[in-house]
């Protein structure tokens, strides 16, 4: 059986956008809990799908990165990485 390449959930979206802006922004774990205001574990956690982030918190992530909230949550905001050039992100 062929696994899918999209998330399926919302947290799982989120992950992949999270981590995909951090990098792309060359920004650590550390760096972006620190202007959020969060831990890195947390951070780390929440990367990973681990955690089921607050709205609250996905907004200090979204405004530490500079980026509107709305992207970290679209599942095809960053599809174009996961298939091909920036696939090494993931």
């Amino acid at each position: 059986m062929e696994k899918s390449s999209q998330p399926t959930s919302a947290r799982a979206v989120f992950a992949r956008n999270l981590r995909l802006a951090r990098r792309l922004r060359d920004v650590s774990q550390e760096a972006l809990a620190l202007q959020a205001g969060l831990s890195r574990t947390y951070v780390s956690e929440i990367e990973r799908g681990e955690r089921n982030v607050s709205i609250d918190n996905m907004g200090l992530l979204a405004d530490a990165l500079g980026i509107p909230l709305r992207d970290l949550v679209d599942p095809e905001m960053f599809g174009n990485f996961s298939k091909g050039k920036g696939a090494d992100l993931k």
